[in-house]
């Protein structure tokens, strides 16, 4: 009976956060096949035996989906992994138990080019190669340059503080971040960092950000 009976709670626990998720944001943007869990369970890092299934996965395509999924997931007690392309060797997105993943990609957006200040401020599914693309005709590049830059987002690349070839000159992703604008887990969104070079003041809480890894693990 009480192997029973937590079988029941959890079952009932993700009933109530997929029907929340639902309520919260766009019916595409949820996605429970089989296909979708498989390929979003694991990145390109070794794993033993069979990867577990997250119970659903969110492509969200705006901060405030990032929010609401983070305030759901915080509620129902549920840990949410973040995801980029899944193309890291570390297992940052190695799903381990009973997870909802928040898959980035579609967040594919670069706002705005500023060449003059060499600053480009961009979503986090931003593929690496793209921006590089992107500010290639202002003379500019975007310095990290990991093994995957063709396949790897921004977004990954700032959480697992990416490095490359260049890195011995130009430093990994941390020295080519200014600032990032951050869902907590209980979805509220804070800026860290500063907008321009001359910023020394405080804490560099931006470079603290940087090279988190995905997961948003709570208890």
């Amino acid at each position: 009976m009480p192997t029973e009976l937590a079988e029941k709670t959890m079952s009932d626990a993700y009933s109530d956060l997929v029907e929340t998720l639902r309520r919260e944001l766009p019916e595409d943007s949820i996605v429970l096949s089989d296909s979708v869990l498989r390929e979003n369970s694991r990145d390109f890092g070794q794993i033993s035996g069979e990867p577990v299934m997250p119970l659903a996965v969110v492509f969200p395509t705006e901060v405030g989906h990032v929010q609401a999924v983070m305030r759901v997931a915080t509620a129902n007690r549920i840990p949410v992994i973040s995801r980029g392309a899944g193309t890291g060797v570390s297992g940052g997105v190695h799903v381990q138990g009973d997870a909802v993943i928040l898959n980035l990609s579609k967040m594919d957006k670069i706002i705005e080019i500023r060449p003059h200040d060499e600053v480009a401020i961009v979503e986090p599914g931003v593929i690496n190669h793209h921006l590089n693309t992107a500010v290639a005709q202002f003379g500019l590049m975007y310095a990290p340059d990991p093994a995957s830059y063709k396949m790897s987002t921004i977004g990954g690349n700032i959480a697992t503080n990416a490095g490359g070839l260049r890195c011995a000159k130009y430093g990994v992703t941390r020295e080519s971040v200014l600032s990032l604008d951050v869902v907590l887990a209980d979805g509220r969104l804070i800026r860290v960092g500063k907008n321009t070079f001359k910023g020394v003041a405080g804490y560099d809480l931006a470079a603290l950000f940087t090279g988190s890894k995905y997961g948003v693990p709570f208890s």
